[in-house]
């Protein structure tokens, strides 16, 4: 394992990694009091190599760092790299290409759902992992040895979970259904950070399109001053304020102040009169540009009940073809499935339709029905 803190040494691992079909990545970074995460660790694995690299050294550069993420003939191995992304994305404004996130394709492997990397290291490789410095200050210098070494297990045990699953996809032939999970992943937009989306992040706990217009601006509102004070989003507002002021509209800061959800004397803060020009902005969007509002499918107890068979119908397919479920349909799917006579859905093309999807639109139609044979769900022709 080598230590990286200047830009001469990071060059000459980046070009030693570049020469391997893939590198294994991950990073350490703290968040919980700001908006931006701030990057404190780099970990770099090939297959002959590990590298610690410290963002935080004077007069560091990581613009080697991201040629490589950004070179098209070595994979960039992550697991459950989602955030990992987010910060590469926001600061060098690429996403690693070629990509390959080990939890993903734990899952399409069988190995159930959002499985954590020390399940999968003790699953495939039969290591237990120390993971008492998960927690650690990685801001802090000099870091301990406790700590790096923790650091570097996640990266350089990676490398043979990447080879194992990469094997259980070639000779399961699931190598293409890994790549239509990893779309999200790969698409820019699931990193954009801008202020006019920030509402779609919320949960839709508003009574009409009139709340709805005023929690958009709220959000776009909240996101804006997060982002400039680098704050996180529930120390300027919190979302359940959010959705009591978008509900109730306050219009001046003597009835903000009287909303519960809100601290005592908010009303007299600078935010407060910021909140009420923000809600009167809200309350003059046309209706007419406003998103609709989510449906709230009302189930008949016939529906419901289909439902819950499509549901065990649904664990019985994974479990037999060692998928996870949440890869094949989800609670969406199956209300389709349930309530609708042609669902345009994912559940009823591809894989997905001939591991889940025949089956579930026969049970529906009552061409099929469930049984048990020796301990298993399984289906039979009426």
């Amino acid at each position: 394992m080598e230590c990286i803190n200047n830009s001469e040494q990071l060059l000459a691992a980046c070009t030693a990694l570049a020469k391997h079909d893939y590198v294994t990545v991950d990073t350490e970074f703290l968040r919980e009091q700001t908006f931006w995460p701030h990057l404190c660790l780099i970990q770099l694995a090939g297959p002959n190599h590990e590298f610690l690299i410290d963002p935080l050294a004077k007069g560091i550069k990581l613009d080697a760092f991201y040629d490589l993420m950004a070179d098209l003939d070595t994979v960039k191995v992550f697991h459950s790299g989602r955030q990992d992304i987010e910060i590469i994305f926001n600061k060098a404004g690429l996403i690693p290409t070629p990509l390959f996130d080990t939890q993903i394709a734990a899952m399409v492997c069988g190995f159930g759902e959002s499985v954590s990397y020390v399940n999968l290291v003790k699953k495939i490789l039969g290591i237990d992992l120390d993971k008492g410095a998960r927690f650690s200050d990685w801001s802090s210098r000099p870091l301990s040895n406790k700590q790096l070494a923790y650091a570097i297990a996640d990266v350089t045990h990676l490398r043979d979970i990447y080879v194992f699953l990469l094997n259980e996809l070639h000779v399961s032939g699931r190598s293409e259904w890994l790549l239509e999970e990893m779309s999200t992943l790969s698409s820019a937009e699931t990193y954009h950070t801008s202020p006019r989306n920030a509402w779609k992040r919320l949960k839709m706990r508003v009574k009409n399109k009139v709340s709805l217009a005023i929690l958009i601006e709220l959000a776009a509102w909240r996101e804006t001053v997060a982002q400039s004070q680098d704050l996180p989003r529930n120390r300027i507002l919190r979302d359940e304020a959010l959705y009591d002021i978008a509900n109730q509209a306050p219009t001046t800061v003597e009835k903000l102040g009287r909303l519960r959800s809100l601290s005592q004397g908010f009303s007299r803060s600078i935010k407060a009169k910021e909140i009420i020009e923000v809600v009167k902005r809200g309350q003059l969007q046309p209706l007419n540009k406003i998103p609709p509002l989510p449906n709230g499918r009302q189930l008949s107890a016939e529906a419901s009940a289909l439902i819950d068979l499509l549901k065990v119908l649904l664990r019985a397919n994974a479990a037999r073809h060692r998928v996870a479920p949440r890869l094949i349909a989800d609670n969406n799917d199956l209300e389709a499935i349930a309530m609708e006579e042609k669902p345009d859905i994912p559940a009823l093309r591809g894989w997905r339709n001939e591991l889940f999807g025949i089956d579930a639109l026969k049970l529906r139609d009552g061409t099929t029905a469930l049984t048990v044979e020796k301990g298993r769900v399984v289906t039979i022709k009426l």
